[in-house]
């Protein structure tokens, strides 16, 4: 069974013109065209674009004041950035000096602790030497004493040993002479 293969080419119709629908000789694009010619009037009588340039001048205003603002903010910041950087560095000069002072106040006083130390040991040394003098003037004093005393009662025996009753007369005698004669 063989089967033919048969191709039907089927004609269509060319396509016939078909007529536009019109209205008062106005097809559709014309209308649309007059129809937005009659918004676009409509807007312009109303003075719509003049109401949206003051809406975007306004706006635009308000950005200007907002980034004039934001211009002035920077520039305090700023200011106070440098205000804050000037203060730090002098509190660090003033440290510094500080540190410096205390430095030289600290070797003031342990300059002026030496001076005293040195006056202290001074007087304190020549306290104990006028302290040894006054003790050898008193052991001198006190041996002088024991001298005196020992040569005194050395005499007295002496002159109870060597002097009489006669002596005694003489030495009397000659006593009166030289406190007389005087």
């Amino acid at each position: 069974m063989s089967e033919a293969v048969t191709t039907a080419t089927v004609e269509h119709p060319a396509p016939a013109e078909h007529a536009e629908p019109t209205f008062l000789l106005w097809n559709a694009g014309g209308w649309v065209a007059l129809a937005m010619l009659a918004v676009f009037a409509l807007m312009i009588w109303k003075k719509v674009p003049a109401a949206i340039g003051k809406a975007l001048d306004s706006k635009i205003d308000v950005i200007r004041q907002q980034l004039a603002e934001a211009e002035s903010l920077r520039k305090d910041a700023e200011a106070l950035k440098a205000e804050y950087e000037a203060k730090a560095k002098s509190a660090e000069k003033e440290a510094a000096a500080i540190v410096e002072r205390a430095k030289h106040d600290a070797e003031a006083i342990v300059a002026q602790a030496k001076v005293n130390a040195e006056a202290l040991v001074e007087r304190r040394q020549r306290m104990a030497e006028e302290k040894i003098a006054a003790e050898e003037r008193a052991a001198v004093e006190k041996l002088r004493a024991t001298a005196a005393d020992a040569a005194r009662e050395a005499a007295a025996r002496i002159i109870r040993e060597r002097v009489d009753a006669s002596a005694d007369e003489v030495l009397v005698g000659d006593a009166i002479r030289s406190i007389g004669a005087r």
